[in-house]
């Protein structure tokens, strides 16, 4: 299973999906004349709720959708998805990275107007936005395929199994084996796991299944209080890495820069890449690497972000582009270069075999003996729990729009289920699932948003042309 998983992630993310990510998000960016961009300070004051309006249609408001939004993409893909990207490409991924993220901040825009511009209902008569109500009320019925395309892999790349995979790992590396606690080995077909993963994948099941069945408004209430806080905690972890390190830091900066073009410490073998000439070669791998991990991280483009952001109480879609935008640049711009640069200035991508949450929970203890990985521990509770929470919410979503909004609420029970199977199998296996899943959303979310552009700039003009709304 684990090789057929793999083989198809690396086919599915070549250069025509690369190209429609990065290319698209080039395109948003030219096409816009980095309008967003230029009012970013706008951006920031519709989040603090300046223009925030009780009266407005939807259900939270701005900032509880970024926040709901930010839940699930600062979480492991921050800890864990950097530490897979930096032991595969080296330092030369986070550039890759980097790129994808600020081309993101464009595609966020667009795609997140249009969850707002095009928001429809589902069967019982409620306001919702996404990928495919924005194709289907944007570009009509003809195009329900490709809403119904995003929908069904939706109901895959939304489950809880990285998150449940990678807190599971850390809390057997960081408190559980350090403390004698081994767990006896299980082999049941293709899966073989230690009997502590299923204990811990079952705590984590009651715990999710707690908050996840109140439904949006207490996720969104839940995570409004959650990120600030992990966000924080993490911020200042880091920096005081950095600050222990400083002479360092210039070092390995300039050394993310140098390895994106030379690809010195990209692993093809670990990535399952053929080394197919496209962009040169090896070089080419490192860029699909980087904008993987790019897109795991922030999800631009992916179409997640629009579900929770279509749910947000407005009704001026390009203020809720401008939040979106900046989802990116928090998560990847900020978060995912901290831990980037932790875990390079530590030297631990060189000197052990780890991989995933662990190498980075090694930087941690590297940095701040006796207690680091305690510190990350903590933070890693808060990313991964808030991550699963959102992550329910867009799987309910793709469900309601299937088979309607009365039975939408079943896909939970599936959902939490599968924190259990992500708890027991190999992180090689789940990052080519969600891999997989992430690049057949991709598609139609691309395409509907490319073909629906124009529509994002005309509302963009209008409403950057009334000064009354934004000064």
């Amino acid at each position: 299973m684990e090789s057929i998983t793999v083989q198809f992630s690396g086919w599915i993310w070549g250069a025509p999906l690369l190209f429609l990510l990065l290319g698209g998000g080039i395109y948003f960016l030219i096409y816009s004349r980095f309008l967003p961009f230029k009012h970013f300070m706008h951006a920031v004051n519709v989040l603090r709720g300046k223009y925030d309006d009780p009266n407005d249609p939807g259900q939270i408001n701005h900032y509880e959708a970024l926040s709901t939004a930010l839940a699930a993409t600062v979480g492991m893909g921050n800890i864990s998805g950097v530490a897979v990207a930096i032991t595969i490409g080296g330092p030369g991924a986070i550039f890759w990275m980097w790129v994808c993220a600020f081309v993101g901040m464009a595609t966020k825009f667009f795609t997140c107007t249009l969850a707002i511009l095009y928001r429809g209902k589902d069967s019982s008569g409620e306001i919702q936005g996404g990928p495919m109500y924005f194709i289907t009320e944007g570009l009509g019925k003809n195009w329900k395929p490709l809403a119904i395309m995003f929908s069904i892999f939706g109901l895959i790349g939304c489950l809880p199994i990285f998150q449940a995979n990678q807190l599971t790992q850390a809390i057997q590396d960081i408190l559980l084996i350090p403390n004698g606690i081994e767990g006896s080995q299980i082999n049941a077909g293709f899966l073989s796991f230690k009997d502590t993963d299923l204990y811990i994948g079952m705590v984590i099941l009651v715990f999710v299944s707690m908050v996840i069945f109140g439904g949006i408004k207490r996720i969104g209430k839940v995570a409004g209080k959650m990120v600030p806080v992990m966000v924080v905690i993490y911020f200042i972890s880091v920096i005081g890495i950095l600050a222990i390190n400083i002479t360092e830091v210039p070092h390995y900066l300039g050394l993310i820069f140098s390895n994106a073009f030379t690809a010195d410490n990209y692993n093809a073998v670990a990535d399952n890449f053929s080394g197919d000439p496209i962009f040169g070669g090896l070089l080419g791998g490192l860029i699909i690497l980087g904008a993987k991990r790019a897109a795991f991280s922030n999800e631009a483009g992916i179409g997640t972000a629009p579900m929770a952001h279509g749910a947000a109480k407005t009704h001026e879609p390009v203020r809720e582009g401008l939040v979106a935008m900046l989802g990116p640049f928090i998560d990847t711009i900020i978060v995912c270069t901290l831990t980037a640069l932790a875990i390079l200035i530590t030297g631990v991508w060189q000197t052990t075999e780890s991989n995933g949450v662990t190498l980075t929970a090694n930087a941690f203890e590297t940095a701040l003996p006796g207690f680091g990985h305690y510190l990350l521990m903590l933070c890693i509770l808060i990313f991964s729990i808030t991550s699963l929470f959102s992550y329910s919410y867009y799987g309910t979503k793709c469900m309601g729009y299937l088979i309607g909004a009365d039975k939408q609420h079943y896909y939970n029970f599936f959902y939490v289920f599968t924190i259990i199977f992500g708890a027991i199998s190999s992180l090689t296996t789940i990052i080519s699932v969600i891999d997989s899943a992430f690049a057949l959303m991709a598609i139609p979310t691309m395409i509907g948003a490319l073909l629906l552009s124009p529509k994002v700039r005309e509302a963009s003009k209008e409403y950057f042309g009334n000064t009354a709304n934004w000064k």
